[in-house]
């Protein structure tokens, strides 16, 4: 299943991500024959890499670095006065990570020049200030990078704020004006449910095509690697409110490399621990999530949420649908409230909206629930996974934009969910009666529900599956919040197997909020 990785915001928790794979041979003296380095430039580069063995790293840590402890990996900084661009005084700057602890595999990164030739951005000690260790760095050569990070100033002009880093396999986060860093994208996820045990693809090299004096924008091409597959990778990143990253992918499949079960699409990884729907007596915080649903509106225009949880096994559920018109992992609540966290402030952690840009087919969205002991580790993977794949050495070509989102967030356009509770208050069910026949209370909120006059007369459309029957549903408002609420019952025919359920509201023939699918766990 996926690796867990804690939250970069708190200081008492790891600042990285394990690398997994291989390092592939640099490819820095290709690139710089060439004429114009780009993005169909790498793509022949990743087509000739599909065509070889995989070829696993080979590079090894000096003796100093190998067994470092966190305390030690954490007092070496990158010293911001070396950042790239800075003496040119130009809008973005790059710096870098060093290798040590986790980070055991190298990356190599480049500048692409505006002429478009590769200049080569080699590892250097006197970049960093390695704090209370007696390391000395001069005779580890280019030792490479365990990742690099861009800063912009986002939030006032006078500081450049750290604005998207790419450290470990193939994930990248990234912010927009107010946020704090919370869930994860990845360029590529393989076989995380369904096959022989999860592949871990990873950014092997990337070049950062330097900005214009006047640039709003930067661009970044990574070169994907794993025993079977490859990928083509590029990245333009436009800060702001809410800052958003074009994806253009294209992605081959390895000759002569086992087969692939589940290849998933624009993967995002968050964390799940506790919320409304599932509250821990134990933690003095309401709610302690870095996403709360999964939401997604398919071809034909229908808007899903699906309420996350902490399940005790792993549980995967799939969507199917044709040409898809964005998935995310959202995290609406964004009250201090609902967190009471002075710390990890999960008030402040962005929502990762995916916006597919072409027609991507058929295919589907899954969702992967896993157990966690603790907030420290990222439970939650969603991702699009293609009906067919092509033959090895033919490119899988799908372009997506990724938006970080705060406050303004992606929304249905009718009325969306508020909340999801699970309980009763004052019942003359006994303890037994309430198991074998839960309840939910589900608000919606929205525009198309304020529009509605008082009078005007809603119901709740729900169904479930086979292994449950419903008892009881009402729809009424709730004026203490200007929204609709929504009370079902359900009975569970089998207590051993989940059951599907499903409700929106109507009002005379037209739907008025988005669909609310959530998924009883078994006992």
């Amino acid at each position: 299943m996926a690796p867990v990785f804690p939250p970069l915001s708190s200081p008492a928790r790891w600042h990285g991500w394990v690398l997994l794979g291989g390092l592939a041979a640099t490819l820095a003296g290709a690139s710089a024959h060439a004429q114009r380095f780009d993005l169909d430039a790498l793509t022949q580069l990743a087509q000739t890499r599909a065509s070889e063995p995989y070829r696993a790293n080979s590079d090894k840590l000096p003796p100093a670095l190998a067994d470092i402890t966190y305390d030690q990996l954490r007092d070496i900084r990158f010293k911001t006065d070396r950042s790239v661009w800075r003496t040119e005084k130009l809008p973005f700057e790059a710096q870098f990570f060093h290798l040590g602890l986790y980070q055991t595999e190298p990356v190599r990164i480049h500048e692409i020049t505006p002429d478009g030739s590769v200049r080569h951005l080699p590892y250097s000690g006197d970049d960093f200030d390695y704090g209370r260790n007696a390391f000395n760095p001069k005779p580890w050569g280019d030792l490479g990078h365990a990742g690099f990070r861009l800063h912009y100033p986002i939030n006032n002009a006078a500081y450049k704020d750290e604005l998207i880093v790419f450290q470990g396999a193939s994930y990248f986060r990234a912010l927009g004006a107010g946020q704090q860093y919370g869930l994860s994208a990845r360029g590529l996820a393989i076989d995380t449910v369904g096959g022989q045990g999860e592949e871990f693809p990873r950014f092997t090299e990337f070049w950062i095509q330097r900005p214009a004096a006047n640039a709003t924008e930067v661009t970044v091409l990574a070169l994907l690697e794993s025993p079977r597959a490859t990928g083509a990778y590029r990245f333009v990143v436009r800060p702001g409110a809410e800052t958003t990253t074009t994806v253009n992918a294209r992605v081959f499949l390895r000759k002569g490399a086992g087969p692939v079960n589940t290849l998933g699409i624009a993967p995002l990884t968050s964390m799940f621990l506790s919320g409304e729907n599932q509250p821990m007596a134990s933690d003095f915080r309401p709610e302690v999530h870095d996403s709360d649903g999964l939401m997604m509106v398919t071809g034909q225009g229908e808007w899903l949420w699906r309420p996350l949880q902490r399940p005790d096994a792993p549980v995967v559920s799939s969507f199917s649908m044709t040409d898809p018109r964005g998935f995310g992992l959202m995290q609406r609540d964004r009250s201090f409230a609902s967190y009471e966290d002075v710390e990890a402030h999960y008030e402040r952690r962005p929502s990762a909206w995916i916006k597919p840009l072409g027609q991507w087919g058929a295919g589907r969205v899954e969702l992967v629930q896993l157990p966690t002991p603790d907030e420290t580790h990222d439970n939650i993977v969603a991702y699009w996974v293609p009906a067919a794949l092509p033959p090895p050495g033919q490119p899988l070509e799908l372009s997506y934009e990724l938006a970080w989102q705060g406050e303004a967030q992606q929304r249905p356009p009718s009325s969306w969910v508020t909340q999801t509770r699970r309980g009763y208050g004052y019942t003359k069910l006994t303890p037994e009666e309430q198991k074998a026949q839960p309840q939910y209370v589900v608000d919606f909120a929205g525009p198309a529900l304020d529009s509605l006059p008082s009078e005007a007369k809603v119901r709740a459309v729900v169904t479930v599956d086979s292994n449950g029957q419903l008892i009881e549903t009402l729809a009424y408002p709730n004026p203490a919040t200007r929204s609709w609420r929504v009370t079902l019952r359900v009975q569970r025919v089998d207590p051993a197997k989940p059951v599907e359920l499903r409700a929106f509201l109507q009002h005379q023939n037209d739907t008025v909020s988005e669909t609310w699918t959530h998924l009883l766990l078994p006992e």
